[in-house]
This record gives structure tokens, sequence and C-alpha cells, in this order.
């Protein structure tokens, strides 16, 4: 792995998961109580062996930059880092990044000097586990130009995706983006036996789809990458590498979830909270890093929880939790009902002299306040949520935004450093 290297693209503005990226850029989002989405790549990454990665930035790149420097400092007797590489003005370009390939093609002046045989290039939205060593095995057995992580997917989910056609051999035969119907792609189906033939979907066409993950030779990323070569892999680099370079599919076949939307966010949250969580925080084998706070156990006074994930630093009083997460720091008053919620905690605690101005403001005290009844819920880093509050959308809520919350997909979202009165009702009727 030595001659390997990571790039990590984390420079879309992530319009679908806002107010959550209202602040911070897509892969800083929390994740899991006390990670960032971010970790879950770079720990792919350290546990396979490769510790030279490198982050592409653009959007609202403050807190992940802030992040990533305070998580992963390698020690002086190693070569390893984890770099950012912000969008900047150079004398070849003044532009933004134009897509997923333009985003590396500005940084190859970055690249070069590590004198990497191969490059992994990885999103930063994306939950799953996977050794990246297998990967690479693979493609550098094929002595293929790319190696593209593939996964099993039914119908009526491949407007999600690039889906490929594999030949025999593990070749990729043909490649289309996103198609909106299977009619582009309806004789690409693959065997089920390849994947052990005990898939879920037996009533429905399966189609193998990218998943955003490439191995690529070196001298042929630079070949791909040229300007008139197009700005984006699935859109414009792939397609044409197929007809003159040696591309292949590695199967996937654990879970891989797409962090897209304010719903998958929300659902892949929770799935945590399942007696046997499909993405497993609990694997010694596959460790999940991320910046170390230092913080006390969890206090919990009087708690009632049902599958419920509560982290370290939380403080809790005479409450009930059913299928929730408590993040760091998070502090949840007397009397309060949460089920089906994601509180992701605090950056911080409030000194007793904070608490007194709070009082003399009549502000209330981050975290939660007592008496409060929250359903259906993402709680934002440092919000302020008074007593007797309740939050709940109820069923089919439309997408409505309000005083430092939104709601999106029947999901209540309380926006980053909100202050929520005592007594407000989300969202106003």
């Amino acid at each position: 792995m030595e001659r390997t290297i990571a790039v990590i693209l984390g420079g879309g503005r992530g319009t679908r998961l806002y107010p959550l990226t209202k602040y911070r850029s897509k892969p800083a989002v929390p994740f899991g109580g006390m990670y960032r989405l971010i970790d879950i790549p770079v720990s792919n990454c350290l546990n396979s062996g490769i510790n030279r990665i490198f982050v592409v930035t653009q959007f609202n790149s403050a807190s992940l930059n802030r992040h990533v420097s305070l998580t992963y400092n390698f020690d002086a007797f190693r070569e390893g880092f984890v770099s950012i590489l912000a969008a900047e003005q150079t004398p070849e370009t003044m532009d933004w990044y134009q897509g997923t390939a333009d985003a590396v093609r500005k940084n190859l002046r970055h690249l070069r000097p590590t004198q990497a045989d191969d490059v992994i290039i990885l999103s930063g939205d994306h939950i799953y586990s996977m050794d990246y060593r297998a990967l690479i095995a693979l493609h550098r057995r094929h002595r293929a130009d790319i190696t593209i992580a593939a996964l099993p997917v039914p119908a009526r989910e491949i407007h999600r995706f690039g889906i490929l056609r594999m030949n025999d051999d593990g070749r990729i035969g043909e490649f289309c983006e996103k198609p909106a119907s299977t009619e582009p792609v309806k004789h690409w189906g693959f065997s089920r036996e390849l994947f052990g033939g005990d898939r879920q979907w037996t009533e429905e066409s399966v189609f193998m789809a990218s998943m955003g993950i490439y191995v690529i030779r070196y001298e042929a990323l630079e070949e791909m990458l040229r300007p008139e070569f197009g700005e984006d892999f699935g859109r414009h680099i792939i397609p044409r590498a197929i007809s003159d370079h040696r591309v292949y599919a590695y199967p996937f076949t654990g879970y891989w979830e797409d962090i897209g939307t304010i719903r998958s966010y929300y659902d892949a949250n929770l799935a945590l909270t399942d007696p046997e969580p499909k993405f497993q925080l609990f694997d010694p084998q596959m460790r999940l890093f991320t910046r170390p706070r230092f913080l006390p156990g969890a206090h919990a006074h009087d708690l009632h929880a049902r599958n419920s994930l509560i982290c370290a630093g939380c403080r809790t009083e005479d409450v009930n939790l059913d299928h929730c997460i408590l993040g760091t720091r998070a502090i949840v008053k007397s009397g309060a009902q949460i089920s089906n919620a994601v509180i992701v905690g605090a950056d911080y605690y409030e000194t007793s002299e904070g608490l007194a101005q709070n009082r003399e403001r009549n502000l209330p005290d981050v975290g939660i306040g007592g008496d409060t009844t929250i359903r259906r819920a993402i709680v934002d880093k440092n919000a302020r949520i008074g007593y007797g509050v309740t939050i709940d959308p109820g069923v089919n809520h439309p997408d409505t935004e309000g005083e430092g919350y939104a709601v999106r997909d029947s999901i209540v979202i309380i926006e980053k450093d909100a202050v929520i009165p005592d007594g407000a009702v989300i969202p106003s009727r």
C-alpha cells in the first residue's frame, strides 16, 4: 500500500442535506453521535494500510479543515498524512471545481510528488466498511487502468447510479450514468451466482452500480484527465475510458449507503441503534477513528432508554428515550420524552457563569429543556431548546422552513446554534 494514495472528494454544496450543510461541507456533517462523515473513508484507508490521503474541498470547508487538522496527526517516524486540498486560484486556472474529475485534475500537481503507482478516489459522504487491499489486489492482478467498486441494486434504484455491464471476466463493457429507465440497460443484468445467489431481490431485475470508488493507475489518470475529456468521472471519464483502456469491476456485497438526503442521513443514523446494525461500530478489525475528546462517561439519572445510542459526555435526568442517538455532550433535562430522533450534541459545556447569564437574558441553556417532547427530528449541534417545547412533524408534513428549523421528508431539523424558546411548538401550526 506504500505505492497507493487516496483522494477523497468532498467539495459539493450538499444542498439536499441543507440545513445540516448550512455552515459545513457534507464530509463535516456529524454522524453516529461522535463522528463526522469524513471519518468513514479516512478510517477505511487507515484500516487498509493507506496512510497518504488527500481531502479535496470547496464549499464551507472551515469546519472540515479544523476536524482533520485536530484528528489525523501522524508521528515523526511515519510518512503518512491527511491533507486538505482546498479549491484555489492558480496561474493555470481561476475557476471553481467543475466536477469530480475536474477536482482531481486541478490537484494533479499535488499528487505527482507522491510517486504513487495507483490512486484510489473516494467520496466523502458514503457509509460503508471496506478493506481496500482486496480491491487494489484485484486491480493489479487484472493489470487494469481503472477498477470500479460496484454493488448490486434493484431496477427501481438505477436512476441514482452509474450502471455498468460486466463481461464474464469482470471487465466492464458498457457504462450508463444514472439512466432514467431500464430501457438503455435492460440486457445488463448480472448473474446472482456472482454473489452467492442470496440477495433479497427475487422478483426484480438486478443491475451492477458504481459506488463512486475508483482505483486508477497513475499514468492512466494523467492521460484521462486531459481537459478535453470532460469534467466528471461518471458522465465523461468512465464512459470514454471503457473504449480504449482496461476497465474492470470489483463486486462488493456489504452495507453501503449514499448520504445524499435528509431522509438517508436520518435513517442511516438511527439504523445504528438496531440490535444488529448493518454498519458495525464495534468491529475491531475496521475501527472508526475520530478526534479524541477526553470526555467523561455518560451520566444518566433515572434514564429509561430503548434501542438507543448514548455517547460520552452526555448528561440526562428523568428522561425517556426510544430509538434515539444522544451525541457527545448532549444534555437532556427532567421530563423530556424523545423518540426517533438524532440529537447531535454540543461542542462545549457551558460554565456556571454562562448558565447565570442565560437566566439574565431569558435564554435556554445549550441542550434540551425539561418537559420537552421530540419526535422524528434531528437536533444539530449547540441548539438551545427551552422547557415545554413540542417538536413533532406528524405524518406527511410538507417541506417548510421556520425560525431556526426546517422540515424535510417529514423530519424536523433544528439548526446548529438555534434558539427555541420555552413552550414553542415546531413546526408551527
